[in-house]
Formats: structure tokens, C-alpha cells, sequence
């Protein structure tokens, strides 16, 4: 049940980051078909660069993919069967986490989805030029989860965020 309630963490929670990876590429990709100006390029760079940077970098692999991975140790370690079926929400700190973590993990949902909604109005070529900075930034959270497996399995000393477990004493380990 140990490795059982890891894998399905870690990989429920990749299977979610693919699958919005899947749903944005083609419009994304759809670029090429969309006549282009100076000003829809320069957007292009930035959203690429920004979203690398904001979602991947400070979202992502600074944050999420490290609490991600630790939370899924955490199950390993402490299984319960409620906890090993919910994994992938397990990890994404929807449950058994702190009201912090619970309310921020919302919170970020909510702002999603209302982003998401927002995005859906744009018309080409700004859709596939936002979208593309999404895809950039999700590519990296799915890079930055394998690299935190990786990290864990080696030095898991060097993974400073807090688990946010209820109950629980910090876990923010020092870098």
C-alpha cells in the first residue's frame, strides 16, 4: 500500500498537468496558421518567459512540485487507505493538510479556473499566445516533480518546503 499510495500521487498528479498540457497545445500550436505581427511576437516571447518564470520557476519548482513529491513520501511513510486512493489531491494538499494549506490549495483552484474562463473569450492568435506560456510553464512543474523524485530519492535534506500535515511539527527541512 506504501508504494502503491506514492506512485499514485506522484503520477496522478503528472496525469493532471498532461492532460491540461494536451488540452492547450493545439491552440498553442495553432499559431502557425494565424498571421503574426511584431506585436504578437513580442507577446509570444513574453508570455513564454513570463510563465516560465512565474508559473514553472516561482509556482512550480520552487513550491509545488517539492511539496508534491514530500507529501507523497509522507504517505509512503504514514499510509492510510482514505489518503492512498485520494493520492493525487492528497499530494496537491486538498486533504488531510493544515487550513493554510487546504485554503491556499482552493484558492490557487479558484484562480485558475476563473483564469481559465477568461482565456476561453480570447481570440486567436492571443488564446494560443497565452496558451503557449501555460504549456512552457506546466512543461517545467512536470520536469520539476521528476527532478524532486530524483532529489528525494538522493538527498531528500536538500527539499525545503513544509509538508503543511496537520498535527504535525514543521517539516521545513533547513537548506
Amino acid at each position: 500500500m506504501k508504494a502503491i499510495g506514492y506512485t499514485w500521487g506522484i503520477v496522478g498528479v503528472i496525469w493532471l498537468l498532461l492532460f491540461a498540457i494536451y488540452r492547450l497545445a493545439p491552440m498553442a500550436l495553432a499559431l502557425g496558421s494565424f498571421p503574426m505581427n511584431l506585436l504578437h511576437w513580442l507577446a509570444l516571447i513574453f508570455s513564454i518567459v513570463y510563465m516560465a518564470y512565474a508559473e514553472g520557476y516561482k509556482g512550480f519548482h520552487l513550491g509545488f512540485a517539492p511539496r508534491v513529491v514530500l507529501r507523497a513520501n509522507y504517505l509512503k511513510e504514514n499510509p492510510r487507505v482514505s489518503h492512498v486512493i485520494l493520492a493525487p489531491i492528497f499530494c496537491m494538499g486538498y486533504i488531510h493538510a493544515t487550513k493554510r494549506r487546504k485554503l491556499l490549495s482552493i484558492g490557487l483552484t479558484i484562480m485558475i479556473i476563473c483564469f481559465i474562463m477568461v482565456a476561453r473569450m480570447l481570440p486567436q492568435p492571443w488564446r494560443g499566445i497565452l496558451d503557449a506560456g501555460v504549456v512552457v510553464g506546466l512543461s517545467i512543474g512536470i520536469s520539476s516533480i521528476l527532478y524532486f523524485v530524483y532529489v528525494a530519492i538522493r538527498k531528500p535534506e536538500l527539499i525545503a518546503v513544509s509538508l503543511d500535515v496537520p498535527g504535525e511539527r514543521s517539516h521545513l527541512v533547513p537548506s
